[in-house]
């Protein structure tokens, strides 16, 4: 389709090659249509990328290297037959404009207004790189020969002085030659560690799954081994274990009342007050099972006979009955109480 373009363009009746000359001019427009709509300020739009990182001054956003823009070039100066160029683009995060121009005796670009640039520049001497000459040293060693010869000699004695560095690098490539043998030694050690890894992560959901837990594990450390194996666990029931043995007791346990001394298993001893009021206001209030435990004992506690002499001259016989907690103390005739035994 190439040699059709001189074919399609149509030329009107009134088009006059001298008056006219192109068929842009007949129409009054440019070829390089609206990015030409400023070419009479000298300015036209072109696409522009970005040089290097950048911070806006107006939203303060990064902006990356490689961004592309629409800007506005423009040519305000020459650096000796040079030119010097300016560019003007929009922010494409807020309204603020920013401008860059060209230096080409650092062979950069550098921010005028709007925007701040992301360092990332250094010294090449610091970093040990291969500096080049500056054109003054081009220059004269070009015109001055006892300079040439001193920069010779330089140069010949930064070659003595980075020999040993350029052998060591030669012996450490030689140790890398055989990638064969290499790649066998990584793969059998990633291997081992992979294998080391799967039964690490094996045992630890082992231990997740057996104790309920949804967090990482650490590592096991020797310390803590050692501090484990110190510790002794006393070996306790259960809750169930411990329901079991009490059912099992009640089971077997006789429906008869225990013998005196004796001390019941299912329920416990009572401690009552000995004020006698403070203990009858507490059987009222306990429950029909304490009060029917109360009495058992009660009744199965053994009395004890003491004669006690009175100031009168009188010998009574007291009956003193051990209860829990409380003495009653009950005062019998001589006669009466031998009568009853």
């Amino acid at each position: 389709m190439g040699e059709r373009k001189g074919q399609n363009k149509y030329y009107p009746p009134d088009f006059d090659p001298a008056k006219h000359k192109s068929l842009d001019n007949y129409h009054g427009t440019h070829a390089l249509r609206e990015r030409a709509r400023k070419l009479h300020q000298g300015i036209i739009i072109i696409r522009f990328e970005m040089p290097y990182n950048i911070w806006c001054d107006g939203c303060k956003n990064h902006i990356a290297m490689g961004v592309r823009y629409n800007a506005e070039k423009s040519k305000i100066g020459k650096y000796y037959t040079t030119p010097i160029y300016k560019f003007r683009m929009k922010c494409h995060l807020c309204d603020n404009h920013f401008e860059i121009k060209t230096d080409p005796a650092k062979h950069d670009y550098v921010i005028t207004s709007g925007a701040r640039r992301e360092e990332q520049r250094w010294d090449p001497f610091e970093n040990e790189q291969i500096v080049p000459e500056d054109k003054a040293t081009h220059k004269k060693l070009e015109t001055d020969a006892m300079f040439k010869l001193e920069h010779v000699f330089d140069d010949k004695t930064k070659k003595i002085e980075a020999a040993p560095g350029f052998s060591e690098i030669v012996d450490k490539r030689s140790e890398w030659k055989d990638d064969y043998s290499l790649n066998k030694m990584a793969r059998n050690i990633f291997r081992t560690e992979k294998k080391k890894i799967n039964d690490n992560n094996k045992a630890d959901d082992n231990v997740r799954n057996r104790l309920c837990l949804d967090i990482n594990l650490m590592p096991e450390n020797e310390e803590d081994v050692k501090l484990a194996g110190l510790i002794q666990y006393e070996q306790t029931d259960n809750e169930d274990n411990s329901q079991l043995k009490r059912k099992h007791e009640v089971i077997n346990q006789s429906i008869f009342s225990k013998k005196s001394g004796s001390k019941s298993k299912t329920f416990p001893s009572l401690k009552l007050s000995s004020n006698p009021v403070q203990k009858d206001t507490s059987l009222k209030l306990s429950s029909p099972l304490v009060r029917k435990k109360q009495k058992m004992e009660t009744d199965n506690v053994p009395t004890e006979s003491k004669t006690i002499d009175d100031s009168g001259g009188d010998k009574d016989e007291i009956k003193v009955e051990k209860t829990s907690g409380i003495l009653s103390l009950c005062k019998y005739d001589s006669s009466g109480s031998s009568e009853d035994e």
